[in-house]
């Protein structure tokens, strides 16, 4: 049973990764100026054309990264949330942890002016405190003494402090500049607005140092799943335990959207259909979550580019008619 698990674990990375491979291509082909495919290899072995190099190294490499990596981090995030509050309903951007870092960049960008090399690389950490503030009070409301996390409260009061911060956002954009509005107005709708490479080296090392942090806790993230009784007989210290593996998610998401805007469900599909291919185990799922949330971020983004030339669809709208129907659907079933 062990083998047959491990070559499903393993075909399907290799589906995955093909699967990125073709729709990279296809992204790095379209758009308002085409390039076609069978150039794409020479212009990244620098053969290519002037404006060739420019479409590829300029324009589309740059957000096809950050769009992966972005999709990435959103489904690890999502994933140790269903895990460590046993919500499978979780997700970053339903329960209002996005909303939380896209206050605070709105505050940031709107009243903190600072040069665009500072403002790149601190935007990040902005978006991690208000996204950290939020999920604190978020999981305070949802926790029950004796009893843990509540699922139900947590999606509730999610959904609330989104309105409550969408409602803040809407009163700070009241009296700003037309500029910052339209700014503002584009990271809301889930817009890839960070496409180059600066924002690439800004996201990258929160990936770096919380992916292997996450995939080391990957068993304690199983045994949080049983519930706070097991895990307390096992000999877990479930406080410490959950709080670094909520920290850790909150900051990778809140560092995704700070460089993409709001975009929610990559982190509630992502997981889902992980664990319905390799099974419930964290060191089987997480890898295909990843693959599966960067995936499905570049469809979304990809799609949302072609669509409506030349402004396009932003990726999250793209994302939400996705997810959307998948949200209602588990709703009903849980």
């Amino acid at each position: 049973m062990r083998t047959f698990s491990t070559k499903k674990l393993q075909f399907t990375v290799i589906f995955l990764l093909i699967m990125i491979v073709a729709t990279g291509a296809i992204a790095l082909a379209t758009g308002s100026a085409s390039l076609p495919i069978s150039r794409i290899l020479p212009a990244l072995a620098g053969d290519g054309t002037y404006k060739e190099q420019f479409i590829l190294f300029d324009l589309r490499l740059p957000r096809l990264i950050i769009t992966f990596l972005a999709g990435m981090a959103l489904a690890m995030s999502g994933a140790v949330l269903q895990g460590v509050t046993r919500n499978d309903l979780a997700d970053p951007g339903i329960i209002g942890i996005n909303s939380g870092a896209g206050a605070a960049v709105a505050v940031f960008f709107l009243f903190f002016p600072l040069e665009a090399g500072s403002f790149i690389y601190t935007l990040p950490l902005v978006a991690c405190v208000g996204g950290l503030l939020t999920a604190g009070l978020i999981f305070l409301f949802a926790y029950k003494r004796g009893q843990g996390f509540q699922p139900v409260k947590i999606v509730l009061s999610g959904v609330g402090f989104a309105a409550a911060l969408s409602g803040v956002m809407v009163v700070l954009l009241s009296g700003a500049d037309s500029r910052k509005v339209d700014f503002i107005s584009k990271w809301i709708a889930g817009s890839i607005w960070g496409t180059d490479w600066p924002f690439i080296w800004a996201l990258l090392p929160w990936i770096i140092i919380l992916f292997p942090f996450i995939w080391l806790k990957a068993h304690r993230i199983d045994l949080l799943g049983l519930g706070e009784p097991t895990a307390v007989g096992i000999g877990v210290s479930v406080t410490r335990e959950r709080a670094a593996l909520l920290i850790a998610a909150v900051a990778l998401a809140s560092a995704a959207v700070s460089v993409t805007g709001g975009i929610a469900f990559i982190g509630l599909i992502a997981p889902h259909i992980a664990k319905s291919i390799v099974g419930p185990r964290a060191h089987s799922y997480l890898p295909v979550s990843i693959l599966f949330g960067g995936w499905m971020l570049l469809v979304a983004d990809t799609i949302g580019r072609n669509v409506a030339l030349p402004d396009g669809i932003p990726a999250g709208t793209v994302a939400a008619l996705i997810g959307a129907p998948y949200f209602v659907y588990l709703l009903m079933r849980k």
